[in-house]
């Protein structure tokens, strides 16, 4: 048992770090998706931010034309933007107008960085120095803008407000559509000798990264579940085995003791009554004869706890039918029963002949020792008996004290015995009756009872249709 506590704690440990061992991977992986999605925000602000500038071109080239003509795209004749790497390594912008250098900007290329989103956003910076001093930006279209290049990311945000703050967080051109729910925040810095950049607000990315995990964390759920099910059953499966055996080893040591007692003495009465002249002293044979009685009604006692800790085992008992006269066999029966010394017993059996029926002869033996043995348990001084058969099936009525309508319902239950406060003197373990019910269900037919109140009972077994 102490190994056995071992290796379960080891397992039970080992269960923790493993579901540990996942949720940390999880929060990793989740900062990790979580790291991946704002970078891809924050490409679709910078894309955002070029789609904006172009949209605001084109709407110059047709409301500005003549104001804007010098400084229309590269390649014109009166302006234009041109940009170059030096032998240093030093990206040099300038924008010009009729060959004269308007700006210029100098920017060390970082190896370390994507050259197209360095590229892409000197030209972004350059154009808004040009564009923002004739068109102001639009934010509502910043904001549409915004929207679409999220979606082609496969980020779908309920809310997208985009405001203009300078480098102090200082709100320079307010949102067009603010709002006032929860919301995660990204700053785009498009204009840095003004020190102005674009604060985007959109619904927090929770959500859409527990989607992204979604798959992770239903599969990673699914087996954990399962495993520690697995687990639980198997640690139950166990527990419970080891218990069974402790119960039956505890069991046959015990029943063994018990059984040797009353053997003994029976024996020892028994003995008496052959090899000493009791004939001359009725007072003698009858105590012997009472002792070797009582003893045998233990002996049915413990027989009776041997069948009730073998009702586990019932569900995968095989019958073994045959077919039976019941008229012979049930006229046995009766005359065994009558033997009983304890009370006046009288015994009526009144079966149909030629009735035959196929059934295990030592499980429908029982079955009706067990009705009859019930009828004589609980009765008065003396008892009537009535067995009784035809095609249909057979009948145990007796006069006895009855039972209980209440207790009618659960009269078959396992361990359930009819409570009778004035009968202490009837032992048993309420497992006769769950028995009976037992195995007629096995062999296909069926067990009812009528009781009215303290004139008797009727115990009625019908047989299965084919068996008619």
């Amino acid at each position: 048992m102490r190994r056995f506590k071992t290796i379960s704690t080891i397992f039970i440990a080992t269960i923790a770090a493993i579901f540990i061992c996942n949720i940390v991977y999880l929060f990793n992986l989740y900062d990790s998706i979580r790291t991946t999605v704002e970078r891809d925000v924050m490409s679709s602000i910078a894309d955002a931010d070029l789609d904006e500038l172009w949209i605001r071109a084109e709407s110059a080239k047709g409301e500005k034309r003549a104001s804007m003509e010098a400084y229309s795209t590269a390649g014109q004749n009166h302006g234009e933007i041109s940009a170059g790497i030096d032998s240093t390594g030093t990206m040099v912008t300038q924008s010009s107008v009729n060959g004269t250098t308007v700006s210029a900007q100098s920017m060390q290329i970082d190896k370390n960085k994507s050259f197209n989103n360095l590229f892409s956003q000197t030209i972004s910076r350059q154009l808004h120095m040009i564009i923002d001093s004739y068109i102001p930006v639009n934010l509502a279209v910043m904001d549409s803008v915004v929207s679409t290049r999220l979606n082609n990311r496969f980020i779908y945000p309920d809310f997208v407000t985009t405001e203009i703050v300078d480098s102090r967080g200082q709100v320079v051109q307010p949102a067009e559509n603010p709002s006032d729910r929860d919301a995660d925040v990204f700053t785009y810095c498009f204009n840095p000798s003004g020190g102005l950049s674009y604060r985007v607000s959109l619904t927090p990315l929770t959500n859409h990264i527990l989607a992204e995990m979604s798959g992770v964390i239903v599969t990673l759920f699914l087996l954990m579940t399962s495993f520690t099910l697995a687990f639980w059953y198997l640690f139950h499966t166990i527990s419970r085995l080891r218990t069974i055996e402790e119960m039956k080893d505890d069991f046959v040591g015990n029943m063994t003791h018990e059984l040797k007692t009353p053997i003994a003495i029976a024996y020892s009465a028994n003995d008496a009554l052959m090899n000493y002249d009791t004939g001359n002293d009725p007072a003698r044979k009858e105590a012997y004869l009472k002792i070797a009685n009582k003893q045998l009604k233990r002996l049915g006692e413990l027989v009776e706890n041997i069948l009730a800790m073998s009702m586990e085992r019932r569900k995968t008992l095989q019958l073994k039918p045959e077919k039976i006269r019941l008229d012979s066999f049930i006229e046995e029966i009766a005359a065994a029963q009558r033997m009983r010394s304890d009370k006046e017993i009288k015994i009526i059996v009144d079966v149909d002949s030629d009735i035959s029926v196929n059934a295990d002869k030592s499980h429908l033996s029982n079955i009706l020792n067990n009705l009859v043995d019930n009828a004589i348990k609980y009765s008065g001084e003396k008892v009537t008996i009535t067995i009784s058969a035809n095609p249909g099936g057979i009948s145990v009525a007796d006069d006895g004290i009855g039972i209980p309508p209440k207790s009618i319902p659960y009269l078959f239950n396992k361990f359930y015995r009819v409570p009778h406060g004035n009968r202490q003197d009837v032992r048993g373990y309420g497992i006769g009756l769950y028995y009976v019910k037992s195995i007629l269900d096995k062999m296909g037919w069926s067990v009812s009872v009528r009781s009215n109140g303290n004139q008797g009972s009727v115990f009625t077994i019908k047989f299965s249709p084919d068996e008619k």
